[in-house]
């Protein structure tokens, strides 16, 4: 293949897997989680489906892991080698902010997005297997874990959004 259509390649890779990433972490942040938290221990049920069963956090790092390495090739072969001359232009510094934002982003699905989630789906299991409601103190854990996945997800998707938008724009950054 020509290096042009490792370029074109490396470009869609990175666009339409980072759409799906951005989306898929808005979606969650804006509707799923507000309605898993509105529907109190019996949200529970729908994240271990998600985290257990369909395995959503797997698709989303490797969504991310796609992008990020894609993203990674682009700004070597766009810097030509990382050359300090092209990171420190305008698009250079905005495509580096973008990557800044992109891995912060990965960093709170990892510590605690991801966590938290997988809790939530454990302690929810636990309650289905048993037959019972939820004690105070499960009701408990399961509110803050609620609250600190929609901390999380809010935060990382803020900075998926600042990535796009640093990146769709860099190019006209002088």
């Amino acid at each position: 293949m020509s290096a042009a259509t490792n370029l074109y390649l490396l470009r869609v890779v990175h666009v339409a897997v980072g759409a799906i990433w951005v989306g898929t972490v808005v979606f969650i942040a804006a509707f799923l989680v507000p309605s898993v938290r509105a529907a109190g221990p019996a949200g529970g049920a729908v994240m271990q489906q998600l985290m257990q069963h369909r395995r959503l956090p797997l698709w989303i790092m490797a969504a991310a892991l796609l992008t990020v390495l894609s993203g990674l090739a682009l700004y070597g072969l766009n810097s030509a080698g990382f050359r300090s001359e092209w990171l420190g232009s305008g698009p250079g510094r905005m495509y580096g902010l973008g990557a800044v934002c992109a891995l912060l982003a990965v960093g709170v699905g990892l510590a605690v997005n991801s966590p938290a989630a997988r809790r939530l789906g454990e302690l929810s299991a636990r309650v289905q297997a048993a037959g019972r409601p939820p004690d105070p103190d499960e009701v408990a854990t399961i509110r803050r874990l609620q609250a600190r996945l929609a901390g999380g997800s809010v935060g990382a998707a803020v900075l998926l959004v600042l990535a796009t938008v640093a990146m769709a724009v860099a190019r006209y950054v002088p």
